[in-house]
C-alpha cells in the first residue's frame, strides 16, 4: 500500500509550501486581470493591480467572490478561456437559484484528478482496490470526480451512480467492492436494504472502505456506520463551483487534507468578513490556484468549519479542515437561537435507540418559533410499551434542549417512515418562509 501519491509535494516543507502558494498567486492575479472583464472590473474596484501582490500574505487584499456572482454571470462570464479550451462543462440543478456553470479544461481535469489520486491514496486506496462509486454521474460533479481519480490511482471502479440499490448490493458481492463512495444517508439506506436481504455487510461483502460527503453529517454517524458494517468511514469535501469532490481524511481521520499546492483556504467571521485563527470556527473561503477555465478567487463557499495549520500525524504538511459543522445559509435561528442540523444529529446518533433517519420542523404558532424533530426508532423499541416510547421521548427532548439551548417537540416515528434519499438527504423543512 503506498502512503503517498507524491511525497514531495504532500510533505513539502511548509515554507517551501508558502513560496508555492505566494508565486500562484501572484501569477493567477495577473492571470484573471488579462482574462477576465468580470475580474479586471472586480480588481479595479477595489483598487488593487496585479503588481500590488507580493505574496500570499496579500491575499486579503483581494476580494471576495460568491456563488451570486456565478449566477449574476451567467452561464461563462467569468470564465478565463475561450469556450475552444473548454473540454467539459458541470451545471448545478438550480433548485436553489439561477444555476451556476463550471467549465473545465484539460489541465483543470488533470488536477482534479491528481486532487483525488492524493486523496484516495491517503486512505489507503491503491490498484488492488474495486471502488464503487454511487455518487450522481452527469451534471452533477460527484460521480466524474471520484472515477477519474480512482482510475488514475490503479483501481477498478464500478460506476453505479445512485439507485437501485438491491443491484448495487449484489455488485458489491459479485465485483467484490472494496471501497463505496456516496452521501452517508444513502449508505445508511443500502445497510437497511442489506439487511432486509439477508446480506451482513461485514461478513457477506469485501467492503472495507466508505467514502462519504455532499451533506453534512457527524462523528456519531460515522461511529454508528463503523460499528454496523464494519468498515472505515472517511470524510470527503469539495464543490460543484470547485471542481466537485477533492479531498478527503487520511487514515488518521483528524481532519480533511486541502492541496494548499492547489488551493489556498481561510476561515473567516461570516459577519465581520476578517480571517480567524486556527482552531475557530467560521466560513470556510478557497482560492483556486492552479484553475485556468473558471479560477475563483476568495470564493465564500458558504460552509462552516476549522482550519488547522499544524502538521498531521500522517506527515503531510497541508492545511485541513475539520468535519463541516452547516451552512452558514442552512443555519436555523429558533427564537434567536443558532442550530446547525449537525448538532441535532451528534446528539440523536448518541441515543442507541434512536434509527439513522430523523427531520427537523420548524414552524410558527403565532409569533412564537416551533421546532419538531421527528425521530425514526429502530424496529426493537418501537412497540405498544407506551411508558418506555415515553421516556426515550422525554430523554432525546431533554438531551437536545441541554444542547441547543431551545425546547423541542418530539415525535418519534416507525422505523422506514421518514423518505430515504439517494442524494443528498432532505433533514430540515422550514415552514416560516412559507408564512
Amino acid at each position: 500500500m503506498m502512503d503517498y501519491w507524491d511525497p514531495l509535494v504532500e510533505r513539502m516543507p511548509e515554507d517551501e509550501l508558502r513560496e508555492h502558494q505566494s508565486k500562484r498567486l501572484r501569477h493567477l492575479v495577473d492571470y484573471v486581470y488579462h482574462h477576465s472583464t468580470f475580474y479586471r472590473r472586480r480588481l479595479d474596484e477595489a483598487n488593487v493591480r496585479p503588481e500590488d501582490i507580493h505574496g500570499i500574505e496579500d491575499i486579503t487584499r483581494l476580494p471576495f467572490t460568491t456563488k451570486q456572482d456565478l449566477r449574476d454571470t451567467y452561464p461563462m462570464g467569468m470564465f478565463c478561456v475561450d469556450q475552444s479550451q473548454v473540454v467539459r462543462f458541470h451545471a448545478s440543478s438550480g433548485t436553489t437559484g439561477k444555476p451556476t456553470v463550471v467549465g473545465y479544461t484539460h489541465s483543470d481535469l488533470k488536477y482534479w484528478s491528481l486532487s483525488l489520486a492524493r486523496a484516495l491514496t491517503s486512505i489507503g486506496c491503491g490498484r488492488r482496490d474495486v471502488i464503487q462509486v454511487g455518487y450522481g454521474y452527469g451534471l452533477f460533479t460527484g460521480g466524474l470526480g471520484l472515477h477519474y481519480g480512482a482510475e488514475m490511482i490503479g483501481a477498478s471502479v464500478i460506476p453505479t451512480s445512485a439507485g437501485n440499490t438491491e443491484r448495487q448490493i449484489e455488485l458489491m458481492q459479485d465485483l467484490k467492492t472494496t471501497a463505496i463512495a456516496c452521501t452517508p444517508s444513502y449508505f445508511l439506506h443500502i445497510m437497511e436494504v442489506a439487511e432486509g436481504m439477508g446480506v451482513d455487510i461485514e461478513r457477506d461483502t469485501q467492503l472495507k472502505k466508505g467514502i462519504f460527503g455532499a451533506e453534512p453529517w457527524s462523528d456519531e454517524t460515522r461511529k454508528r456506520i463503523e460499528r454496523e458494517s464494519g468498515i472505515d468511514a472517511y470524510d470527503i469535501y469539495g464543490t460543484s463551483e470547485l471542481s466537485g469532490p477533492l479531498f478527503t481524511e487520511c487514515i488518521h481521520k483528524c481532519g480533511i487534507h486541502i492541496w494548499g499546492d492547489m488551493f489556498y483556504p481561510e476561515v473567516i467571521d461570516p459577519k465581520t468578513q476578517e480571517p480567524v485563527g486556527d482552531g475557530e470556527k467560521g466560513e470556510l473561503v478557497i482560492t483556486t490556484l492552479t484553475k485556468e477555465a473558471l479560477p475563483l478567487i476568495r470564493y465564500r463557499i458558504g460552509d462552516i468549519t476549522i482550519l488547522e495549520s499544524e502538521r498531521c500525524e500522517c506527515g503531510r504538511t497541508h492545511p485541513r479542515i475539520m468535519r463541516i459543522l452547516g451552512r452558514s445559509d442552512d443555519m436555523l435561528v429558533v427564537r434567536g437561537v443558532n442550530i446547525f442540523p449537525s448538532q441535532v444529529e451528534d446528539v440523536l446518533m448518541r441515543i442507541p435507540e434512536v434509527g439513522e433517519h430523523f427531520q427537523i420542523i420548524v414552524d410558527r404558532d403565532g409569533a412564537l418559533d416551533v421546532m419538531t424533530v421527528q425521530v425514526e426508532v429502530t424496529p426493537q423499541m418501537f412497540s405498544d410499551r407506551v411508558g418506555d416510547l415515553m421516556r426515550l421521548k422525554n430523554h432525546i427532548a431533554a438531551r437536545l434542549r441541554s444542547v441547543l439551548n431551545v425546547s423541542t417537540n418530539v415525535e418519534l416515528v416507525e422505523h422506514g417512515t421518514l423518505p430515504r434519499s439517494m442524494g443528498k438527504a432532505k433533514k430540515v423543512i422550514d415552514r416560516r418562509k412559507n408564512i
